[in-house]
């Protein structure tokens, strides 16, 4: 008998390796799933500006980091967040708020009074375009890079529920939008189309883990346990074997050092530490792109 129902995770034309260059931007959903790539030592810039939850402000995101990257590279002499292969931007909502002085889009209010701000709600073809625009600029700075876009689980309960969903079934109706147009070169205006995917998180979370158990105390955000079981389902799709065999080498190291000895100064641990140091300067041996820091 089954008694819950498994959403499934399309295999997508590419496959993430061993700690590969990644952007992640979008909602706080975002923040969590980089984050965990950030812990498994992926070279992860995530949300460099905040986070943004609605496609504007996640257009406004990559325009500045794609121009602003550059010339933090000048200043710190880093390569490694220049050109990321992958890139995940997870949508939140369709809501956006316009300062009336200027009639632009902000992707913050800095706690303004609210009668400076008018709210809207972009269409279906409106958050399409801002994440073609995005998609653009990404290819732009990287010709190969393969690009996720998935819809935040988070429901937002100022909107109501009822909204909440419309706000979702938006975003989910202009992602397909996106990846049915750059998948058809014909009707894309794009002059190369981008590697896309669409991973489920909104369904994992709403249709496989659908109990309270796996939110948190607010009963909208997904618990701990949540996050890290869709982590183990894109790992499990996304992942190359090589960075799944770095996974299980770096797991015990990562123990280690997380640990906070009672002794800290202790004989014993002076030796686990050295050991484990070792191991690590072998794993880097083996794996270039790893590192500490």
């Amino acid at each position: 008998m089954e008694f819950r129902t498994i959403v499934d995770v399309p295999k997508p034309d590419f496959e993430i390796g061993p700690c590969e260059e990644m952007l992640f931007v979008g909602s706080c959903f975002a923040t969590e799933i980089g984050r965990r790539f950030q812990e498994e030592k992926f070279r992860a810039v995530v949300n460099p500006y905040g986070v943004m939850y609605n496609p504007a402000s996640i257009l406004h995101t990559i325009e500045r980091w794609t121009t602003q990257g550059d010339r933090n590279h000048v200043r710190s002499n880093r390569t490694e967040f220049l050109s990321p292969c992958v890139a995940f931007l997870t949508l939140g909502t369709n809501h956006v708020y316009r300062l009336k002085e200027t009639g632009e889009i902000v992707d913050n209010c800095q706690k303004r009074p609210s009668p400076l701000f008018t709210e809207e709600e972009l269409s279906v073809d409106e958050c399409a375009d801002y994440l073609m625009k995005a998609v653009e600029l990404l290819r732009q700075k990287n010709p190969d890079i393969h690009i996720v876009l998935t819809v935040s689980p988070i429901r937002y309960r100022k909107y109501g529920y009822h909204g909440s969903q419309l706000s979702k079934a938006t975003l989910l109706l202009a992602v397909e939008k996106v990846i049915r147009d750059l998948n058809n070169p014909s009707q894309s205006s794009l002059t190369m189309v981008a590697s896309l995917a669409y991973f489920p998180a909104y369904e994992i979370i709403n249709d496989e883990l659908r109990d309270y158990r796996f939110y948190k105390e607010d009963m909208l955000h997904p618990s701990d346990q949540a996050v890290e079981y869709i982590w183990q389902r894109l790992s499990e799709v996304y992942l190359s074997d090589e960075a799944k065999s770095f996974l299980r080498e770096w797991a015990p190291l990562k123990a280690v050092l997380n640990h906070k000895p009672f002794e800290p100064d202790s004989e014993e641990y002076k030796a686990l530490l050295a050991k484990t140091m070792l191991k690590v300067e072998a794993l880097s041996e083996k794996y270039p792109n790893f590192a500490l820091e």
